[in-house]
């Protein structure tokens, strides 16, 4: 698959890809071009199913600083649709089958710590940055807000947006924020080890999961544990369910139809 972008880098490692962020001179901002280019390329491989597991990355010497706010300040018309094209981004990445994970480096603020916080999963170097800053210029970080909130709960969300200050990667971890923080020379190899974990799952298995995770969290216990025993009892027969419970009583590595 041979994709040309203005503003990502795309590749592919046996079934995982590899999305870079590419407007180094800009700090990786989220500009309305970049966005647009990524909704495409999360819906396209959603549809191709052909990875099972993607990487969002940046290139140069940060993740992402967030939205471009040149296009805010001198596009005020136009700042609905950035920001609607921000939110199908999310939809797109919340909808696909892969599971996605934020590689972090750097920093991440405001609309990046939010793409961050709506990846599945997220694996840092120790001296990343995170922050919601928008109050300091005088605009509250409502959109980043929403996925940061979900991630790290109310009060820390809130303090977060509130005060715009950074966060360190090691708070980022203990609130949520992300699943794993590792030194700087680790971090490519650390992300692609756990991808690499995941890629050797069954795909159906891996998509029926994170569209089963993510339905039930936010219903009340019981209408979730509902739910989830109709979910699973349907998996459970399911051909690749079926493979893998006679590949551990055979004692056998399992053959995934996807």
């Amino acid at each position: 698959m041979k994709r040309e972008f203005r503003n990502l880098v795309y590749e592919e490692k046996d079934r995982i890809g590899i999305i870079t962020l590419n407007r180094p001179e800009k700090r990786n901002a989220l500009s309305y071009d970049l966005l647009d280019e990524l909704e495409s390329l999360v819906n396209d491989l959603a549809a191709e199913r052909k990875v099972k597991v993607v990487i969002i990355k940046g290139a140069g010497k940060i993740f992402s600083s967030g939205h471009d706010l040149n296009e805010i300040l001198n596009h005020p018309i136009e700042v609905e649709k950035l920001f609607r094209k921000c939110f199908s981004v999310m939809l797109a990445i919340r909808n696909a089958p892969q599971t996605y994970i934020a590689q972090v480096h750097g920093m991440a603020a405001a609309a990046g710590c939010q793409l961050v916080s709506a990846c599945d999963l997220a694996v840092a170097e120790e001296n990343a940055l995170f922050s919601l800053p928008g109050v300091k210029i005088g605009l509250f970080c409502s959109t980043p807000v929403v996925f940061v909130s979900r991630a790290v709960g109310r009060k820390r969300a809130y303090e977060m947006a509130i005060t715009g200050e950074f966060i360190t990667a090691k708070q980022a971890y203990e609130w949520g924020l992300l699943n794993k923080i590792v030194p700087v020379e680790e971090l490519e190899s650390a992300t692609m080890e756990l991808a690499r974990k995941l890629s050797g799952y069954s795909f159906t298995a891996l998509e029926s999961g994170k569209r089963m995770f993510y339905r039930q969290i936010q219903m009340e216990d019981f209408l979730a544990l509902e739910y989830a025993t109709e979910v699973i009892s349907l998996q459970s027969s399911s051909e690749d369910a079926v493979e893998g419970i006679k590949a551990f009583l055979e004692k056998r590595e399992p053959r995934w139809k996807y």
